[in-house]
């Protein structure tokens, strides 16, 4: 979900407000697609590497995180959507973890929309993590099954197609693991101004692709 700092400077506003106007876009953006039958979405909201940012800002982000949680996420679980979320959430603050923990317990049996919110998240770590747990446990040999069952989404379906907005084309260490067959979709929309047009665009572009998985059909 990116373009939420350029957004503000395009108004002259503080880099939070971007990040306030990009939950809002949250919001639309998941009602959009449970309205359209989507599934599963999953949306990276702090990476590993988003501590380097001024501590003011991820103060903020955090506050919103605590917000959202408390309200939308709520909601949610309420609708019967499956709340989770992936990433070392053992280093956010004590208040934000038990935002994050009472709605992802609470919703577990939930049989709706995955909504799945990438917190204190990075490809490379969850993959290392995956690959030391199999080998505390004393396996020695590893398969691709064993890492699939031991990362963040284990059960899960991978991604089917991948979404970065604001106009940059790079993955940013994100579900490395799950995007090997996965679709990509670079689009130049800052995230905050993502509505159902950009919905409908996205799910159009995907009907379009020809996915073989390695074969010739």
């Amino acid at each position: 979900m990116d373009g939420n700092g350029r957004w503000a400077k395009k108004r002259a506003l503080p880099r939070k407000a971007g990040h306030k106007a990009g939950v809002d876009a949250l919001k639309k953006v998941i009602e959009e697609c449970q309205a359209r039958g989507v599934q599963m979405c999953s949306f990276y909201a702090f990476s590993t590497e988003n501590w380097k940012r001024p501590q003011d800002e991820i103060n903020a982000i955090f506050k919103l995180v605590e917000d959202f949680a408390a309200n939308e996420l709520k909601k949610y679980v309420d609708k019967n959507y499956r709340v989770m979320c992936m990433g070392d959430l053992s280093l956010l603050p004590q208040k934000t973890q038990d935002s994050l923990k009472e709605i992802v317990d609470s919703g577990k049996n939930n049989t709706g929309m995955i909504v799945n919110i990438a917190i204190n998240y990075g490809g490379r770590q969850e993959i290392v993590n995956a690959i030391n747990y199999i080998l505390q446990s004393g396996i020695n040999k590893v398969d691709e099954q064993m890492v699939s069952d031991c990362i963040y989404t284990a059960g899960l379906p991978d991604p089917d197609i991948i979404v970065r907005t604001s106009g940059e084309e790079r993955i940013s260490n994100f579900m490395l693991w799950q995007l090997a067959y996965s679709e990509f979709l670079f689009i130049d929309t800052l995230w905050p101004d993502m509505d159902k047009k950009d919905i409908d665009y996205i799910i159009n572009e995907y009907s379009k692709r020809n996915r073989r998985f390695g074969d010739i059909k």
